[in-house]
């Protein structure tokens, strides 16, 4: 099984686990595992391990609406070098404090592959799950998509700086926050926007109609050689970490303001069926 099907079918045993993260007293808490072979390309630094590590929890966080607490890391690597561990730490404490939060420890082994293992936490009173989108709600995305995928294309060129710049992302916490009051379902689009829509899509017994154009990211124009590939980069890829949700359509404007982000408007939420531009929109992303 894959990690998607794995997950569903322990779904009636964990039936608190279905979200980005766990809610327990007003509380979310959420765990992530990254690998040196899948998740971090030849090039990548301490630092940015660190800081893309971490910030891939504080993205679950994000995701429910929550204000982000502070965040560990269990580190394996074949040795400890003393300079990557320090950068790894200073990526992970810079991430934590861009969202108010804090790195307060975690720890070390022994492993035949550089791996991460994180822990998030947060709080949220009324926290937004995956479950809430109505037919007639408005289709929310912050930021630009597929700028992981451009990193990757960048990695192989050799180009690392801007790789790594690419790949240390603002976790969208402060969006989170402010898309609470408005947000009837929301989740994070680390397995892409296309798979994303489909798991809001199932969570809510609901269906989307999407419409282009689609806020890819600038990066991707600059590596995609044609639009097939551009789509495929910014719908699909996944890694991205932005905030995808539903609000009324009354919400939008007052979103927008309150947002510290650029918010787009990409659908509608219908009774059925995932489409864009009027067409099937597959049920393709990212896998563990």
């Amino acid at each position: 099984m894959d990690e998607r099907a794995a997950l569903a079918d322990l779904a009636d045993r964990l039936p608190d686990a279905g979200d980005d993260c766990a809610v327990v007293d007003g509380q979310v808490i959420t765990t992530d595992m990254l690998h040196e072979k899948t998740d971090f390309p030849a090039g990548t630094t301490r630092y940015t391990a660190g800081w893309r590590a971490v910030g891939a929890s504080l993205s679950d966080v994000a995701a429910m609406g929550a204000d982000a607490t502070a965040a560990v890391a269990a580190y394996g690597a074949p040795s400890f070098e003393p300079e990557e561990l320090a950068a790894f730490v200073d990526g992970a404490q810079d991430v934590c404090h861009a969202v108010g939060a804090e790195y307060v420890g975690g720890d070390l082994d022994a492993h035949d592959e550089f791996t991460v293992a994180t822990t998030a936490i947060g709080t949220a009173a009324d926290p937004v799950r995956r479950s809430g989108a109505t037919p007639g709600d408005a289709v929310c995305v912050t930021g630009t998509l597929g700028r992981s995928a451009a990193a990757l294309e960048l990695f192989d060129r050799g180009e690392t700086d801007g790789a790594n710049d690419l790949f240390r992302f603002e976790p969208r916490v402060r969006a989170g926050v402010a898309l609470r009051p408005h947000a009837t379902a929301m989740m994070d689009s680390s397995d892409g926007l296309a798979r994303s829509l489909h798991q809001l899509a199932e969570a809510s017994g609901c269906g989307f109609a999407i419409e282009e154009p689609l806020p890819i990211d600038e990066q991707v124009d600059a590596v995609a050689a044609d639009e097939r590939e551009r789509r495929e980069l910014g719908v699909f890829f996944g890694e991205d970490f932005e905030l995808v949700c539903t609000m009324p359509e009354s919400a939008v404007p007052e979103a927008e303001e309150a947002v510290p982000c650029p918010l787009h408007r990409i659908g509608t939420v219908t009774d059925g069926g995932v489409t864009l531009d009027g067409e099937s929109l597959p049920d393709r992303g990212y896998s563990h």
